[in-house]
């Protein structure tokens, strides 16, 4: 709200200054006439742009103080919630940077720790998982589409729970991993699909995502899908359409503290966008 008031108080004062400088450019051309008119409207435009101007300095500072507050208060509500449990980021396609130090700095207090970030690769290497379980059970991924679901939801499952078939296809199924899988208390999901997948592409890879989703929604443990409250394009449906608790504004303070209470259980949709059921999630008590 902060962000929304500011920018209507800019805009405000940009319309004033527009419209000062038509009407007094317009006004020279009409000779003495409209002189008296032209006096007027200045004193009154300038008027008016004084107070636009004071406007927006008064919630500027009313968003720094709620912003201050917000940063000294989030520590405290976070403090020691997740304490020994273990979390990963399973980012779908890219992992932009800004999300990963979100993330990190949401989990800060909280005393939970950040052990795997691992980046699907996308469009999903078929032929490159096929060779990697060329003598499992997997051995027909190229022909049966069938096994593609089924990979994704065992994928899903072991990289919360534990298990070798992360391992058998890493280098296939991740562009980029760092840290491990397995024996985790929840999940932070991302997701940012490339543009320039062609149509079987893509097929391909949303069969792949949603077994994903699928598998680790099955161990039920937490997943949150999470994104910034800028991003353009909104993964949020997605999130909701694979049962996920979602935050769509983890850059923002409240979205931080949506994202450790949805690890903690907490189930619905967070945030400011129009997907958003509320801003945050009812406060779980210290015993929950």
């Amino acid at each position: 709200m902060g962000y929304s008031a500011r920018y209507h108080a800019t805009s405000l004062i940009a319309v004033f200054i527009a419209l000062a400088v038509g009407i007094l450019v317009g006004a020279e051309f009409g000779g003495n006439a409209l002189n008296s008119t032209r006096r007027d409207l200045e004193h009154s435009l300038v008027g008016n742009l004084q107070d636009a101007r004071s406007r927006a300095d008064e919630l500027n500072a009313d968003l720094n103080r709620s912003d201050e507050f917000a940063e000294r208060v989030y520590p405290v509500l976070t403090r020691g919630r997740l304490r020994g449990r273990r979390f990963a980021i399973l980012a779908l396609g890219g992992l932009p940077s800004p999300v990963t130090e979100e993330v990190e700095g949401a989990l800060a207090p909280t005393d939970g720790r950040l052990v795997g970030v691992g980046v699907v690769r996308e469009p999903v290497d078929v032929n490159g998982l096929a060779e990697d379980l060329a003598r499992t059970r997997f051995s027909g991924l190229r022909t049966n589409p069938d096994e593609l679901t089924e990979l994704g939801t065992g994928l899903g499952r072991q990289l919360v729970l534990g298990g070798t078939l992360p391992q058998v296809v890493r280098g296939h199924l991740f562009s980029r991993a760092s840290g491990g899988f397995g024996g985790l208390d929840g999940v932070i999901v991302v997701r940012d699909q490339p543009e320039e997948m062609g149509t079987v592409q893509r097929e391909k890879t949303s069969q792949l995502e949603t077994a994903l989703m699928g598998g680790i929604a099955a161990t039920r443990r937490p997943a949150v899908g999470v994104e910034t409250s800028s991003d353009d394009s909104s993964s949020i449906s997605f999130f909701q359409a694979n049962g996920l608790a979602s935050v769509d504004d983890v850059d923002l303070t409240a979205g931080k503290l949506a994202t450790v209470f949805a690890l903690l259980g907490a189930d619905g949709s967070f945030g400011v966008k129009g997907t958003a059921d509320q801003l945050l999630p009812d406060l779980l008590t210290e015993g929950e």
